[in-house]
């Protein structure tokens, strides 16, 4: 007796190849998204590094600057040399205006898309008193801004330091 089967095909492996298929594509696609994150977050690092590492040079520059004799300061800020009656926008501020009351740095930077600036404010004068030579030491504080972005111009990096002499 010979009974014949009939083989009926329901289709589960192509279902499940589907779904394992469905599965692949969804975990290489959030791999591809992470791959584009950390490049995008290594590109502003080294974007804003870019724009430290330029502000910390105009920083020395304006620190060099105050060598030099004749420095003339006033109160508007002309050319970013402001005096201890300087009443206006400071530069740490998001609106002072850094094309017009700042010194721009004339060494060029590779990768930098702006050159970087500096202001120098003149903070204060202290006389000591008179030691036994008989001259009365004077020592004037000054804070040196120096503001830079990097290459997209996206990072923009502003340091200060404090000098005294």
């Amino acid at each position: 007796m010979n009974v014949m089967r009939k083989h009926v095909q329901s289709g589960s492996a192509l279902i499940i190849s589907l779904v394992f298929l469905l599965i692949l594509t969804m975990i290489g696609i959030a791999s591809i998204q992470d791959s584009t994150l950390q490049e995008r977050m290594a590109g502003n690092e080294r974007d804003r590094n870019l724009a430290f590492q330029t502000a910390e040079a105009a920083l020395r520059v304006g620190e060099d600057h105050l060598r030099q004799a004749g420095i003339v300061f006033s109160a508007s800020g002309t050319n970013g040399l402001m005096s201890p009656d300087y009443t206006g926008v400071r530069p740490i501020e998001d609106n002072y205006p850094w094309a017009n009351r700042s010194q721009q740095v004339s060494d060029s930077y590779a990768g930098v898309q702006s050159a970087p600036r500096y202001t120098i404010e003149w903070l204060t004068t202290q006389t000591f008193a008179p030691s036994d030579e008989g001259e009365v030491p004077v020592v004037n504080s000054y804070r040196v801004t120096a503001r830079a972005g990097g290459g997209s111009g996206d990072a923009v990096v502003i340091l200060q330091s404090t000098v005294s002499r």
